[in-house]
């Protein structure tokens, strides 16, 4: 295992209370601060403060952008999936609105073939009251795993045929096979589990492997597709909670929730060069005309 040498710190003033969600479209870095409900992106001057490209009344956990729909993000916000567009915030479902413990969405992804994946937990970790949703290309929101504590990922390989989901709560990251056409998940297994800390945010590189935050103990970690861990970065923040790739360097965001005193980079967004890329987020791609008959 090779630890990188290298002092990590900030060039951005910002920092954010649950910094997540962290996604290179190919065109922006885009990032969320989930309990503020705020989508942000960061200008291309590295020194430059974070922007607010909207803001929700409700916890905005991911977003993914919508294929051939310039400024329409598809998020998993509130108790439920949403499209934030130029002028408007459409609801497709809201599958958590009722539900007792009190839930909220969490991480998200799209996935290769162009669906949306998210995760929601209840606010307070109650023990398996998370669960997994995948929205289809029309629209249609559908529950795909239940009993999950604080779902984080998905991430996927580029192929689209695998999905690693971690459950922060657990320490348990697992590996789900994935059919394409129908985003049917298969039985999953052991990828890795975490002993000294939480697995949250993931990416996956052009090799395969997935590298992964681990909140609580100031480190990203690169495990290869056996889940042999091959490389620590460790960050001065203790709360790691997003990773993704822009070519060869990696971003990561972090967090001061939770921390009594917080130290001055905790919650600070920091960028890394890495040996190996990865691809630019995936895109949702709906159906042609209104997305679940709505828009």
């Amino acid at each position: 295992m090779i630890e990188d040498p290298r002092p990590i710190r900030p060039t951005r003033p910002d920092r954010l209370g649950l910094g997540e969600g962290i996604r290179w479209t190919g065109g922006a870095l885009v990032l969320v601060d989930i309990l503020e409900g705020r989508l942000l992106t960061a200008p291309e001057d590295p020194t430059a403060p974070l922007e607010t490209l909207a803001e929700l009344p409700v916890p905005l956990g991911a977003v993914a952008p919508v294929a051939d729909r310039p400024g329409t993000w598809i998020a998993a916000a509130g108790t439920g999936i949403c499209l934030l567009g130029p002028d408007a915030t459409t609801w497709l479902a809201r599958p958590e609105a009722d539900a007792r413990p009190a839930r909220r969405m969490n991480d998200g992804t799209a996935d290769p073939s162009g669906r949306f994946w998210a995760g929601s937990m209840a606010y307070d970790a109650d023990e398996d009251a998370g669960s997994l949703y995948r929205v289809d290309h029309d629209g249609t929101v559908v529950r795909v795993l239940a009993d999950i504590t604080i779902p984080n990922g998905p991430a996927f390989t580029a192929d689209g045929r695998t999905m690693y989901l971690a459950d922060s709560a657990r320490g348990v990251v697992r590996r789900y096979p994935v059919a394409p056409a129908t985003g049917t998940l298969g039985s999953p297994t052991t990828y890795l589990t975490v002993d000294d800390g939480s697995p949250d945010g993931m990416a996956v590189d052009d090799e395969g492997a997935v590298w992964m935050a681990v909140w609580g103990t100031g480190t990203v970690r690169r495990h290869l597709p056996d889940g042999t861990l091959e490389r620590t970065v460790r960050l001065p923040a203790s709360q790691p909670a997003g990773v993704c790739l822009q070519g060869d360097v990696l971003h990561i965001t972090t967090a001061t929730v939770g921390l009594a005193a917080p130290g001055p980079y905790d919650g600070a967004l920091f960028s890394v060069r890495v040996e190996v890329p990865g691809p630019p987020a995936a895109e949702y791609r709906p159906a042609a005309g209104p997305i679940g008959g709505r828009w």
